[in-house]
């Protein structure tokens, strides 16, 4: 049982059985079981064949699934040609599985009723309208996918045949009550534990080193004193934002009249509705307004359309682009008004205008400040646009430096500090300017200044023109520079080791009973401390690999804490504990449920070694 316990920690839910949820197995691939190709076949599966036209479509939508869950990674992905090789062996290795599986239910004779298919049908979300099964939404979507109703009803049959196979495997793992509280207390069980701190620190303090030990770790570790790549940048910024000046009446009146639709509301009408099926409901709900009858009870009782009808038949504010033909045409021009029996595409309405609220234009008064603020920023992006091109051509034609780019900028260049990929200055940091510098592009030979960067823009409203002013490569940094580094972690090394000595003779007396051990270090025990089994920490694991205590004599062991202090342990009391029932129910599951997935691996890598499997060259086109 405590190996089952450890293997589920281990496993993840099978892809077969997530690939036998229903729905999205019909929508994306499922005829391929009924509509084979006729070129060269895939694979053939003890005789069955696996066209070519099944491991194309299977490819396509692994790889749709892939480009949704990965996004723009993705493309990058998709470039390499053994990534996509292997995708393609995945959605074939898939289809061999979903063979197997459906001749080994056929071997165990497992069928599906008539009954059940109706039902799956029925109950199936995509195939229903406001929670009830839609016949034309249904027939809509399995004949876009090319079935007619007895083909898709196969399909399905097969789909919850291998379905029920899964399901007979998956529900046959089970624990007894004894295993299961005796599970629990294990999991449950709580340690009273002291501990003894041997302080590293304070031994490393005590240390001494020689500087033959540290030029002998020097030379065998250079490797972990590399200086990383450094630069200098001289650069110009472009920033569009510092680019707006004030604008004129002119200019705000031009751009409100250019874009007066903007500031306009057009006229919006109010109409309510009752929709029939026939002429001839819909002439009876008109005599029943006539005669005073209640609109909008009228429209809750007898219209057919839910969304209106629960409003009293209120279609709600519609401005022109939104208003149907039919409410267009229905010829009311004043509120309150009739209309006869409209003829539409959902079948008859009557129509009354409930209100109509005139066109409405905000004056320039209202928007003068915004509009402002976007003149300036429009004029600022054109001007920013054509000094970028000004500046771009002066730092391509005059190369050797940003002389000629200064000039045409206005500004002078601003330089660096050195610094390295893990420090790029603020100013510097966004990621196409991190790319320009450190990809090499701007290097001469030998590492030396090369050429002025291309215009780099970042934020949609900034832009940058660099030059590396000088480069150095990465290098081992000199002993002087680390010795004291060294120094340090020699003396850390040599006092963990004593630590550790001192903890294995501590240890022996204390086992031997020699309790005067301890304090012979200058070491005591601290106050006892429980501990659960689901800590994580070194300490805690080492607690629980303790032997139990004997005779009411402590079990002793060593650990190291987060700091690298060396621990003794004192473990006092081991204590059964107790799990609620909720938390125990969990347990459960989750052991049942790895090891019904383990079987179930075991049972189709058993159904694999024993087939007969061919491959086609269908298997091989990219």
């Amino acid at each position: 049982m405590m190996d089952n316990l450890r293997a589920a920690s281990n496993h993840v839910v099978l892809k077969i059985i997530l690939a036998l949820i229903i729905l999205s197995f019909v929508l994306t691939g499922v005829g391929n079981y009924l509509i084979g190709g006729n070129g060269d076949y895939a694979a053939k599966v003890n005789g069955q064949e696996i066209s070519r036209a099944q491991l194309e479509r299977a490819f396509a939508n692994e790889r749709s699934r892939q480009q949704q869950m990965l996004g723009d990674q993705f493309s990058q992905l998709a470039s390499n040609d053994g990534y996509m090789r292997q995708i393609r062996q995945q959605a074939l290795s898939q289809l061999i599985d979903e063979a197997l599986l459906d001749q080994y239910a056929k071997t165990l004779k497992l069928g599906i009723s008539d009954d059940q298919i109706k039902q799956a049908i029925f109950t199936q979300a995509a195939f229903q309208t406001n929670g009830k099964f839609d016949n034309a939404k249904y027939n809509g979507i399995i004949n876009s996918m090319g079935f007619s109703a007895d083909q898709y009803a196969e399909a399905l049959r097969k789909q919850l045949t291998t379905q029920q196979l899964v399901n007979a495997v998956v529900g046959t793992d089970f624990m007894l009550n004894g295993e299961t509280d005796a599970l629990a207390a294990l999991v449950s069980q709580q340690r009273l534990v002291r501990e003894a701190t041997i302080n590293v620190d304070a031994l490393a303090a005590k240390q001494s080193v020689s500087d033959d030990e540290i030029k002998n770790y020097y030379q065998q570790n250079k490797n972990s004193f590399m200086s990383p790549e450094q630069f200098r940048v001289s650069y110009i910024k472009l920033d569009a934002a510092s680019m707006q000046e004030a604008v004129s009446d002119a200019d705000i009146q031009s751009w409100y009249d250019q874009h007066k639709a903007d500031y306009t509301q057009p006229q919006r009408t109010r109409y309510s509705i009752i929709q029939t099926k026939t002429e001839a409901d819909a002439q009876a709900v008109l005599a029943e307004l006539n005669k005073g009858t209640d609109f909008a009870s009228l429209a809750k009782e007898k219209s057919i359309d839910p969304i209106s009808a629960r409003k009293g038949g209120d279609m709600g504010w519609l401005e022109p682009e939104t208003t149907p033909d039919e409410l267009k045409n229905a010829g009311l021009t004043h509120k309150g008004q009739l209309s006869g029996v409209v003829k539409s595409s959902v079948g008859f309405l009557v129509v009354r205008l409930d209100d109509i609220q005139a066109e409405q234009v905000q004056p320039l008064a209202d928007v003068r400040n915004a509009i402002a603020d976007k003149v300036k920023q429009e004029k600022a992006l054109d001007t920013w646009y054509k000094l970028q091109q000004k500046v771009s051509d002066a730092a391509s034609n005059d190369n050797e430096s940003l002389v000629s780019a200064e000039q045409a900028a206005g500004v002078k260049a601003v330089e660096t500090n050195w610094f390295s990929q893990d420090n790029v200055p603020e100013e510097l940091n966004f990621k196409p300017v991190e790319q320009a510098i450190f990809n090499g592009g701007l290097l001469g030979e030998n590492g030396t200044p090369g050429s002025n960067s291309d215009i780099i823009t970042v934020d949609g409203d900034r832009a940058f023109v660099l030059r590396i002013s000088e480069h150095k490569p990465e290098a081992v940094k000199p002993l002087n520079e680390v010795q004291a580094q060294i120094a340090d972690t020699l003396k850390h090394t040599k006092a963990t080791q004593q630590a550790k000595a001192d903890a294995d003779k501590i240890l022996a007396d204390l086992k031997a009973g020699k309790q005067d051990a301890l304090k012979a270090a200058g070491l005591t025990f601290g106050a006892a401390q429980t501990l659960s089994r689901n800590g994580q920490d070194a300490i805690t694991q080492a607690a629980f690999a303790l032997p139990q205590p004997q005779q009411d004599k402590p079990s002793y062991g060593t650990s190291e804490d987060m700091q690298g202090n060396v621990i003794l342990l004192a473990l006092d009391e081991v204590k059964s504990g107790t799990m609620p029932d909720a938390q125990k129910k969990a347990m459960v599951q989750g052991v049942t449920q790895n090891n019904a997935q383990i079987a179930f691996e075991a049972m189709l890598s058993n159904l694999r070694k024993e087939a007969k499997i061919k491959y086609g060259a269908g298997a091989q086109l990219q």
